[in-house]
């Protein structure tokens, strides 16, 4: 049979976009004998064409006019690889209208402006795909939509950030905040301007994509609530070892009787979970669902190599599910209620500093009480003439922790400082040896 000639166009030839013109010029072959295609990148749109870049691209392939682009009816096959909302949002929406398909590897394009873009290529017959905007070279998209499309996901748990997560694990080793931070920059692993990573939003976009594709319902952005690692002390980390916890930021997802929790922040991870041994800049996920019980993904979360692999493992589907109808629609087919703030329950850890004298612990546990929070373990450590308490909370839902805490801040003894993280384990408190 003989192959089929499919050009390829890219919005953007930096890091990612080079490397999937790499992956597609050397793999070019085993693509050929797996698919009975043979893709080409023909043309790459760029701001500076003159720009040195990591992988020489075929002569005449870069180009600063869209219209080498748009206009090239040749052209049906395209991969968005230039990040940021604008001009890639209306790039990619005109040619979906126009029924080509598109790859994309934009995570706040997918979360924020999904439906819409679904919507367009339900419209035209284009085909839309975006594994590569979650956790890179780790097929989690794939998994959900054709390996667990039956199995009733009711729980996403990750790793999806592995700036921080190299932070962290920095931390635990023991370099502060300040010094893990600085060491991510020079590795590379974070940007200049860290703020996305460090502040829990580009995790926040993720789990959203993730959370939208496990439930079949749109989890809008602004529905994830969002706490990031600045805040997170080498105290915090010193106090998981103690307790045989890990601290790692978190991206959850949970259904729960048709209704949808979603957020991002730090937590303290058992050491016996899947997710306390991912360390350094990798990635991991967790799904959990009725038939399947409980499936990891582990890798690498991020680099040009790592998401060009994503986006060609992504064009390659494309081409060989054209015009079958083969699970390129829109993974939404329901509508689900986002779960009221503050009721989904877990075990906490709070660090509270007080007055270091007589009855104040009974006045901490009435408050505790008062709210419904019960005590499983508590250690109590000597700072400069105060007492800094460690908790740790049977279950209990986060509103009445936060409720809580705002009391016990407010009482003559407290030092200000009183704060919660939440404990994920597998195991009971019981097991834990909390009990």
């Amino acid at each position: 049979m003989p192959s089929v000639d499919v050009p390829v166009a890219l919005l953007g030839y930096g890091t990612v976009g080079a490397a999937v013109d790499r992956l597609l010029s050397e793999q070019a072959d085993e693509i050929e004998r797996a698919t009975g295609h043979r893709l080409r990148v023909v043309r790459a749109l760029v701001r500076d064409a003159g720009k040195e870049r990591a992988f020489a691209p075929a002569p005449g392939v870069l180009t600063s006019d869209p219209s080498e682009v748009f206009d090239d009816p040749s052209i049906e096959l395209v991969a968005e690889v230039m990040g940021g909302l604008d001009p890639a949002g209306p790039y990619v929406l005109s040619l979906l209208e126009a029924g080509r398909s598109v790859v994309t590897a934009n995570k706040q394009l997918v979360a924020r402006r999904g439906a819409e873009l679904f919507a367009a290529a339900a419209a035209s017959g284009a085909q839309l795909r975006f594994e590569a905007s979650v956790c890179a070279a780790i097929p989690v998209i794939k998994a959900l939509r054709e390996s667990l499309v039956v199995t009733n996901v009711h729980r996403v748990l990750g790793i999806v950030n592995g700036t921080t997560n190299f932070i962290l694990s920095a931390m635990g080793e023991g370099r502060s905040y300040a010094e893990a931070l600085a060491e991510a920059q020079q590795l590379g692993y974070a940007e200049a301007d860290p703020a996305d990573d460090v502040g829990g939003h580009d995790a926040a976009a993720k789990i959203a994509i993730l959370a939208t594709v496990a439930f079949g319902s749109r989890v809008p952005l602004e529905w994830v609530e969002v706490t990031g690692i600045e805040e997170v002390r080498r105290e915090h980390v010193e106090a998981a070892h103690a307790l045989e916890l890990r601290v790692k930021l978190l991206a959850r997802a949970t259904l729960a009787d048709d209704r949808v929790d979603v957020r991002v922040g730090p937590a303290l991870v058992d050491r016996h979970h899947p997710l306390a041994t991912v360390e350094g800049a990798f990635n991991a996920v967790m799904l959990q669902g009725d038939a399947i019980r409980e499936i990891t993904l582990e890798g690498p979360g991020a680099g040009g190599i790592e998401t060009a692999s994503a986006v060609v493992a992504d064009l390659v589907s494309i081409v060989g599910t054209s015009g079958t109808g083969f699970l390129q629609g829109d993974p939404v087919w329901r509508e689900l209620e986002r779960m009221p703030p503050g009721e989904l329950a877990s075990p906490w850890y709070l660090r509270l500093r007080v007055e270091d004298r007589a009855g104040v612990l009974a006045q901490l546990a009435q408050e505790l009480a008062a709210e419904g929070v019960s005590v499983a373990r508590l250690v109590q450590q000597p700072v400069d003439g105060d007492a800094v308490l460690h908790v740790v909370t049977h279950e209990a839902p986060a509103g009445r922790v936060e409720a809580a805490l705002a009391s016990i801040r407010g009482l003559p003894e407290s030092r200000g400082e009183a704060s919660a993280l939440p404990v994920v384990s597998d195991r009971g408190i019981e097991e834990l040896g909390w009990a």
